[in-house]
């Protein structure tokens, strides 16, 4: 029922959000902004200008980046800074299932329409991928349910929908990690990899795949460390000791493949090209005589990072084209950003806070070992405080850190939207404890029960839609309540208004 209730909710917030986006985009007039706008390739046909008018919005910003490698391939060398997994998904969409409408329908067209569709798809199976990650961590229905609908209302809801690759990064990356905490790791290891083919920041993902395992030996360790077993401990040991090596070898390995083949494809097409500009369409030429943008070109000497002894394609294109660096962005013109990307950033903090200050004794360990009282203990911690939460919270701390002081600040919202479910459990952790109509009650039992002794009833009042339970009751919410479902809907639709009309968001 959880499921259903989760799957139904976002289903209903995607068609919302493609009406409401389709409506904005046609009421407010596009920003003439200066961002990437390649010429188009064919003249439109029949059913162009509909597809523009409903899909249009979902096309902006970088959106415009996945669409042209979809469409024609990586040609300018910023296009790199794309991974190609999600180019890929789009080009199959509108070559398989969008083919029979290819007359009436330009590939430009079918490549956005295939965005919506994709995109929709992807969501939400990452909202299902979070509930059941939620399930089996926090160890808590109610938490796992309120997270996973707050998530399908997500503050980065217009990049989950437009032409990003982000609804594809969460659910690959929200999928691998359910199924390692399941104990499928090279299922886990596949869809982590994938999700690296989609993200440079799937990089991070290989941090789960050396803690978990580690954390599973050392149990094992201590297990056999106190055991009475017959056979010798030594080769136990052994065991233990090299399937760890093993697996975190796999992992790595697996998780990291597509990232180092995208930049050694890279690397050949402009440390060693093979094409001349003559094999280039003159309007994509033009354009990069226009622009600046570099061209792989036999005929001409190899760009600077080819000659560095590491040289890293990824790397040099966020250097040069978007100043990407420690503390780049820390100068005045900026603080609009810094605020934009403030409530994303108050919540990770301050789950890294109320985790440590209840479990600081936990973080000291790492989490690797659990303590004599807490093994002693019958009833182990659940929800937020589970002790599975521990390397979660790393991971959020770890991105949110590289994102503030090393990153484009506004886009922290959806980096971490997409990449870890602290935000989500953090907000559902807070709704649960300060609002009082999803607190536990105790009901008034009959005369008849008391006669015969029946102790105090205790049971959970959580609707079948806890969130859409709150929004009707708007009024009657606490303070917490207000600001974080505020937050939540604020985001969510402001962005819908501004992205989509080519205006500057977070």
């Amino acid at each position: 029922m959880d499921v259903k209730t989760v799957l139904q909710f976002a289903a209903n917030t995607r068609v919302l959000s493609l009406l409401i986006q389709a409506l904005l985009n046609a009421a407010i007039p596009d920003h003439d902004a200066d961002a990437f706008s390649p010429p188009r390739a064919e003249e439109p046909r029949y059913l162009d200008p509909a597809v523009q008018w409903f899909f249009g919005g979902l096309s902006r910003w970088d959106a415009e980046h996945f669409l042209f490698i979809a469409e024609t391939g990586y040609l300018y060398e910023h296009n790199y800074a794309f991974f190609p997994m999600f180019p890929v998904i789009l080009r199959a969409l509108a070559e398989t299932v969008l083919w029979p409408i290819s007359g009436w329908l330009t590939l430009r067209g079918r490549l956005l329409l295939a965005v919506a569709l994709g995109n929709s798809a992807l969501f939400l199976l990452s909202v299902v991928a979070l509930y059941g990650l939620g399930r089996v961590v926090l160890q808590d229905r109610r938490l796992a349910l309120v997270s996973s609908l707050l998530y399908s209302l997500t503050p980065a809801n217009v990049f989950m929908m437009a032409g990003y690759s982000e609804s594809l990064f969460a659910a690959l990356t929200f999928s691998g990690l359910f199924l390692l905490e399941r104990g499928y790791t090279f299922r886990a290891c596949l869809a982590l990899g994938i999700a690296t083919a989609a993200r440079a920041n799937g990089l991070i993902n290989v941090g789960f795949l050396l803690y978990l395992p580690l954390q599973q030996a050392l149990s094992q360790v201590w297990r056999l460390h106190k055991g009475n077993n017959r056979h010798p401990k030594c080769l136990h040991y052994t065991y233990i000791i090299g399937r760890l090596l093993f697996t975190a070898a796999l992992g790595t390995a697996v998780i990291s493949f597509p990232f180092l083949v995208f930049q050694y494809y890279g690397y050949r097409a402009f440390c060693t090209p093979s094409m001349s500009l003559e094999q280039v369409s003159p309007n994509l030429i033009q354009l990069a005589e226009d622009k600046g943008y570099r061209v792989p070109d036999e005929n001409a000497p190899p760009p600077l990072w080819c000659l560095r002894p590491f040289p890293l394609l990824y790397s040099h294109i966020q250097d040069v084209y978007w100043d990407v660096g420690f503390l780049h962005y820390f100068k005045l013109k900026q603080i609009p950003n810094f605020l934009l990307a403030l409530p994303i950033a108050t919540l990770g903090m301050l789950a890294t806070h109320l985790y440590y200050k209840a479990n600081s004794a936990r973080c000291l360990r790492l989490g690797l070992w659990e303590g004599e009282a807490i093994k002693r203990s019958d009833k182990p911690t659940t929800g937020f405080y589970s002790p599975r939460v521990f390397v979660y919270v790393v991971h959020a701390t770890m991105l949110l850190v590289f994102g503030i002081f090393c990153m484009h600040v506004q886009v922290l919202t959806r980096f971490l939207a997409s990449s870890s479910p602290i935000p989500f459990w953090i907000s559902g952790h807070l709704l649960l404890l300060y609002e009082p109509l999803l607190q536990r009650r105790s009901p008034a039992t009959s005369s008849k029960g008391h006669q015969r002794g029946t102790p105090t009833i205790v049971f959970l009042y959580l609707p079948q839609n806890p969130i859409v339970h709150l929004l009707s009751r708007w009024k009657t919410c606490s303070m917490p309540t207000q600001w974080i479902l505020g937050y939540f809907i604020s985001y969510w639709l402001i962005g819908l208004a501004l992205h989509c009309n080519f205006l500057p968001w977070t």
